[in-house]
């Protein structure tokens, strides 16, 4: 039995993160196989509707991933035909996505899923906004920590 109380699984910040998260994705991954994307797919769909044409980079900056991991995502979107992907005129090393009419149309009924994951959590508008910009306040500071440390570290 360890003798660092802080080392307990029931004590650790990240595994309730880690616990929380995978059960809101099973949610999802429920609701999202039925019109055929992934959870993934749904981040990169939401960032499309938000910001409509976008760069690779800054679909992996709203994401807080790295361009990489969002190319063959993105792919398999277009295979879909939920987007489209054309390099940029003023610089051919930006591919810009957009969402194709289909896209579009999927907006509604991604809507509506999102709203019954929301509803599983059984929390109060009130409490679940507190709960949503508790968390975004921790990412944030996380990031500026990392970030910080990364400047020092080179």
């Amino acid at each position: 039995m360890t003798q660092h109380k802080n080392l307990l699984l029931k004590n650790q910040l990240c595994f309730a993160l880690y616990a929380a998260t995978n059960s809101i994705i099973r949610y999802y991954r429920i609701y999202l196989n039925e019109i055929g994307i992934t959870y993934t797919q749904y981040l990169v769909l939401l960032v499309l509707w938000d910001l409509e044409n976008c760069s690779i980079k800054n679909i992996a900056t709203a994401l807080k991933l790295d361009s990489p991991t969002i190319t063959p995502i993105v792919q398999k979107l277009e295979k879909l035909n939920l987007v489209t992907r054309k390099r940029s005129k003023e610089d051919e090393r930006i591919v810009v996505v957009s969402l194709t009419q289909s896209g579009l149309d999927l907006e509604g009924q991604v809507a509506d899923i999102q709203s019954k994951v929301a509803c599983k959590t059984h929390l109060k508008n009130k409490d679940f906004n507190e709960l949503k910009e508790s968390l975004n306040q921790l990412a944030e500071t996380m990031t500026k920590k990392e970030k910080k440390l990364d400047s020092l570290l080179k």
